[in-house]
Formats: structure tokens, C-alpha cells, sequence
């Protein structure tokens, strides 16, 4: 009954693995079908850059935490560019540091032999994205009916750096998640959002190979849907316009 237990765990998790990758593809493609057919309408933002930075929490999901998307806060901060193609889509840069930790002790999850461990490391992200606003964001242009508050939805890649003990981690990333966005006065924006990381590698949450640890601890044959890690964080922005733009779309009616 106990090896049946975890073959079932085990065969859970990886099909919410690539579940959860279906749904981050279908994602971006609506963002990318939401580009299509909303560029040809849409009228360009006042200014073209927006600069500055980001402070919040981080936090791991791996083999040691599988349902709790708020356990093990860290701080973490960055630095935010973006570019407004329009009132309804802009693309951004971002630079991220943070932290992540875990214990198979706050799991339910049964490895073999019974065996725990625990881990700790920083992280280091640079990864971009596309912005999808709900709404027409600006303070200005009112009979365009723009709103100095719009929610939104990002998806991107990038690629997330952490050292460990004795090996160190370096992979490709998706963000996934959404947010809203403020205009507090002219050429100051506020910002919450929270966006997962999807990673394809098992080692985030191994800094150290000696002994027992979580790389593909229940040695299942991987690949990029199952047996990887992810982290989440949610952040707090303030960003800066500059770089005024008057040029509009070729279709503005």
C-alpha cells in the first residue's frame, strides 16, 4: 500500500507538471492573438520608456513544497525597463535578485528511504516579456477613454543563475502571471504583480551533491513537463516615463 502511495503521488504531480505547461503555452498564444488583433487600433503612449525598480518576496515550489505558493518568503529586488508599444502592449526587461528555501520536513511528499533534507540559495534572473493591459493606460487622452489604472497579463522568457554549495544552477525560465499598474501623476507608475517561473531543470532546489538531495530524488525519467522546479514572486514597482512619443499607428480610428 505505502509503494503504491508514492507511485501514485509520483505519477500526480507529473501530470500537474504538464498540465501546467499546457496551460503556460495556451497562455502566450492568446497573449500573442491579443497583439494581432489589437495593434492595428491602438495609439501610442506619451512617453516610450519606462525605468526603475522592483522590491517584493520570493518563493520556491519543487519536491519540497508542491501546494503552498506563500511558503518560505524572501525578500527580493531588481531593476524594471520597459518599452510602450501602445496604450495596450509594452515589452520589458527586468533584473531580479532573491532568495529561496526549503524543507521536505513541511511536505507530505515520501522519499525514499524516508530521507529529508533542507537547502537555501540565491538566485539571480534576467528575463524579458510581453504586457497585455486590459485597459487603454495612460493619464492622458481621455476621449480615447484611457484609464490610469489597467490590470494586466505577461508572459516572456529568461534565464535564472543561482550558486550553491558545490554546483551551481543555470536554466532557461518562463514567467507567467498578472498585475496591475497605477499612474500616481504624470510619468510616475506604481505596480503589483505576482508571475511564476517555470524552470526545466530538477536541481534549483539541490545547491549541494553530496548525500541525499532533490535532484529527481525519486530518479523518474524527465523531461521538459516533469520533474523540474519552479519559483514565484510577487512584487511591488515604481517606474519612471521618459523619452517623449508622438507617433501614432498607421489606424488609429
Amino acid at each position: 500500500m505505502k509503494h503504491f502511495s508514492r507511485f501514485y503521488r509520483e505519477k500526480s504531480c507529473a501530470y500537474m507538471k504538464q498540465v501546467s505547461i499546457l496551460y503556460y503555452v495556451r497562455a502566450f498564444w492568446m497573449l500573442f492573438f491579443l497583439y494581432l488583433i489589437t495593434c492595428v487600433t491602438a495609439v501610442a503612449q506619451e512617453y516610450k520608456y519606462e525605468v526603475g525598480g522592483m522590491v517584493g518576496a520570493s518563493m520556491y515550489m519543487g519536491d519540497a513544497n508542491r501546494d503552498h505558493f506563500f511558503q518560505g518568503l524572501h525578500p527580493s529586488w531588481g531593476a524594471v525597463f520597459r518599452k510602450n508599444l501602445d496604450f495596450r502592449w509594452a515589452v520589458r526587461a527586468d533584473l531580479l535578485m532573491g532568495k529561496v528555501s526549503g524543507d521536505t520536513k513541511n511536505t507530505q511528499n515520501v522519499f525514499p528511504e524516508n530521507a529529508q533534507v533542507s537547502f537555501s540559495r540565491n538566485f539571480y534572473e534576467l528575463g524579458g516579456r510581453m504586457e497585455f493591459n486590459f485597459l487603454p493606460y495612460s493619464d492622458k487622452f481621455a476621449y480615447l477613454g484611457t484609464s490610469k489604472i489597467a490590470p494586466y497579463l505577461f508572459a516572456g522568457f529568461g534565464f535564472t543563475f543561482a550558486p550553491g554549495d558545490d554546483q551551481s544552477f543555470f536554466g532557461l525560465n518562463f514567467p507567467l502571471g498578472a498585475g496591475v499598474k497605477y499612474k500616481i501623476r504624470n510619468r510616475i507608475n506604481l505596480g503589483l504583480e505576482y508571475g511564476v517561473r517555470k524552470l526545466f531543470q530538477d536541481d534549483f532546489d539541490a545547491p549541494g551533491s553530496e548525500g541525499f538531495n532533490l535532484d529527481n530524488p525519486y530518479k523518474i525519467p524527465a523531461n521538459w513537463a516533469k520533474n523540474n522546479d519552479w519559483y514565484s514572486v510577487l512584487m511591488f514597482t515604481v517606474t519612471w516615463d521618459f523619452g517623449p512619443n508622438n507617433k501614432k499607428c498607421a489606424n488609429p480610428e
